[in-house]
């Protein structure tokens, strides 16, 4: 497939020509330093020199003819995938070789090349002693999500055989804008010895996710650490109750959304420090791009949700980092430490109080800690870190259980499931959804309250046979799962399903199609409008160009015409051009909310010149509605926000943009978001 950036095969001359780019990047400020107190200070990344460049070019040509060859053999594919990953760090570095911070980069990627070529020379010959290897080492995988290659680390204890499942626990990684594929490969066989990243052995498996970089776990991020961790399981016998996740600073910012948004997925969380920012609590945004703050924006809100997962939240009293909130009037910030006691503060009001001592408290009812590290900054003291890993043991040896009581809270169903309850049907999307669930101990009463839920899914209901639910009793029929729908203020067992309706992975906004996989669309026709395409063109390269700098992987392309209806079943499909210059718009013109005319681009009342807008929009696909489509856009974050501690989408399901010459993140004319059943809101009608 053709793409917009370098292609694999990229030649020396575009190299050095990446090199006169990479020194105007250089005099911006960019994120190019080092951590510091979890903020930063930059320094120009180094220039290296052309025959350094070019012996990681060699190299890397080399590698891929072995890797072209190998699979040529249909050697198994997640061998390949341990040697793919060190041509991907060389390749990636040739084309964004402002990645090259100091020296120690430009050695650092000779060396991983050399790994490569070794582990490569030796899977030739059909060995690969590698994956019998026990402590430290790299594997890679191909993730379902873009296709792209991608590494992780894996740490295996000397005790593991595989005669028993064993525990998981998933790092995720502070921040360091140093931490290239090459880098990460290179650093990871040193043991990391740092007090927030060591933990008591007790026999488990660690896996260090790389993360797309440093996201704080959004986006791509996010989809790493689930696909990381079924690749661990596809390759070792993993207790799927026993995975614990770990994280500190940038890694406890992921930690933290991980954990609430989905707290049925671990056995417990060890989060540390962690910034989140505050932006949604801020006036002036407008009222489709505040709404979705509540997704990403706000670990606050989403508290109650430690009620179902057990967290040991913690840092120390002396950090003096970026905290993203101001602090209390009269007091200091205490940096990242204002995470945890403000999700305990939250607790408290959602009726769980503290108790114990002031270092060490409890939120009574759940069973979520609240540790500080004494005269520490930001890190964990050994005190602590004992405690922790106490607390992890513990919730370790008892496993996941589904629980008999449930409280869940969400603003989205993208993140709408917690053990055996599912909110699949919100009555109005980003506002607070809740459920309190109870079940007896035979599994055959259930005692229900609802808010702002329209739609709810009970499963392990085998023995289900009247649900209590909003003050109306259900009979029911026991079986796997139960279907609740509210219907005029009333609720009852779901009937089939007509039309369509905002649920779980269809909800919005446009951003959110990128979370499962996905393919763009390039067109290859004739434009009604020349400037129309152009600007669909320019959104196109831009998000191939970024995601690929900062997600770490070009996104799957292809042109309209090599696109089968396959397609639309296997991915979300992004489509860019107008209906003249790409067939499959033109397929879908008249069967999506927006009507789109050689003259005019209409959205309800309002009526734009095509020749002067490009209409953007998320929407079930009309070809396979369990699936989206997407029109002109790819994620809609701003550049900057790829590598920070939020990344917030600009735009709500759709929008018409003002086309202009050169500009590839155009003025919005108009925006907003579908309601739950995915028509206009009223006020466009």
């Amino acid at each position: 497939m053709k793409r917009f950036a370098l292609p694999v095969g990229i030649s020396f001359l575009a190299v050095v020509l990446a090199q006169s780019l990479a020194q105007l990047i250089a005099q911006q400020p960019a994120p190019n330093a080092q951590k510091k107190g979890g903020g930063f200070q930059g320094s120009p990344p180094i220039q290296p020199k052309p025959e350094e460049l070019r012996q990681i070019e060699d190299k890397a040509g080399e590698l891929d003819m072995i890797i072209r060859e190998i699979k040529g053999r249909r050697v198994d594919e997640k061998l390949v995938a341990d040697v793919e990953i060190y041509s991907k760090a060389g390749r990636f570095l040739l084309e964004f070789p402002q990645t090259f911070f100091v020296q120690e980069g430009v050695d650092q990627a000779l060396k991983v090349m050399d790994q490569g070529l070794d582990r490569a020379r030796l899977l030739q010959k059909g060995e690969s002693p590698w994956v019998a290897q026990k402590g430290r080492k790299i594997h890679g995988y191909y993730s379902p999500l873009d296709g792209s290659v991608q590494p992780y680390g894996l740490t295996v204890p000397d005790s593991y055989d595989g005669s028993k499942p064993a525990r998981l626990y998933v790092w995720l990684h502070g921040r360091d804008q140093r931490l290239s594929e090459a880098n990460f490969i290179s650093r990871f066989p040193t043991p990391n010895n740092s007090v927030t990243y060591r933990t008591a052995g007790v026999g488990q498996i660690t896996l260090d996710a790389y993360g797309r970089w440093n996201n704080a776990n959004h986006w791509a991020g996010e989809v790493d650490v689930f696909e990381a961790i079924e690749e661990v399981r596809s390759r070792y016998r993993i207790d799927p109750d026993r995975i614990i996740l770990r994280g500190f600073s940038l890694g406890g910012a992921g930690a933290w959304h991980i954990a609430l948004q989905y707290p049925d997925r671990f056995a417990a969380a060890d989060i540390g420090a962690g910034t989140y920012p505050r932006r949604w609590q801020m006036p002036g945004f407008p009222p489709y791009q505040q709404a979705t703050l509540r997704i990403w924006e706000n670990i606050l809100e989403w508290s109650l949700n430690a009620f179902n997962i057990p967290i040991a939240a913690h840092d120390g009293d002396n950090d003096t980092g970026v905290s993203g909130l101001p602090p209390v009037p009269g007091e200091k910030s205490r940096g990242q430490l204002e995470s945890s006691l403000r999700v305990r503060a939250q607790l408290e009001k959602e009726g769980f109080p503290s108790e114990g001592e002031p270092n060490f408290l409890r939120a009574k009812g759940s069973p979520s800690i609240f540790l500080i590290s004494e005269n520490t900054g930001h890190s964990v003291s050994p005190k602590v870190r004992e405690q922790v890993d106490e607390f992890l043991k513990t919730w370790g040896d008892r496993g996941r259980v589904s629980p008999d009581h449930i409280r869940f809270l969400t603003y989205t169903t993208r993140y709408n499931r917690c053990y055996w309850v599912s909110a699949d049907g919100l009555e109005k999307h980003y506002e607070r959804s809740e459920v309190d669930a109870e079940r007896d101990k035979d599994r055959k009463e259930y005692r229900i309250t609802t808010k702002n839920l329209s739609h709810l899914t009970l499963r392990e209901t085998e023995r289900a046979s009247v649900i209590g639910i909003d003050g109306r009793n259900l009979r029911v029929k026991a079986g796997p799962e139960v279907r609740l729908e509210k219907s005029g203020g009333t609720w009852r067992v779901a009937r089939k399903q007509t039309g369509l309706r905002k649920t779980h992975g269809l909800q919005g906004p446009i951003d959110d199609a990128f979370l499962d996989p996905f393919l763009l669309v390039r067109p290859t026709g004739t434009p009604w409008n020349e400037a129309a395409n152009q600007q669909a063109l320019r959104i196109l390269a831009r998000f191939d160009r970024v995601y690929a700098r900062w997600y770490r992987a070009h996104p799957r392309i292809k042109d309209d015409k090599d696109v089968t209806e396959a397609d639309f079943k296997k991915y979300n499909v992004a489509l860019f051009g107008d209906p003249g210059s790409n067939r499959w718009i033109a397929r879908m013109n008249g069967k999506l909310p927006v009507g789109w005319s050689k003259e005019t681009v209409r959205v309800g009342r309002e009526s734009f010149p095509s020749a002067e807008h490009l209409p953007v929009l998320v929407y079930p696909n009309p070809l396979k509605p369990s699936r989206y489509i997407v029109l002109n856009s790819g994620l809609t974050i701003e550049e900057r926000e790829y590598q920070s501690d939020y990344s917030m989408p600009r735009l709500g399901d759709f929008a018409v943009l003002k086309i202009k010459e050169g500009v590839d993140a155009p003025e919005v004319a108009v925006a907003g978001l579908f309601d739950e059943h995915w028509r206009l809101p009223a006020e466009k009608k």
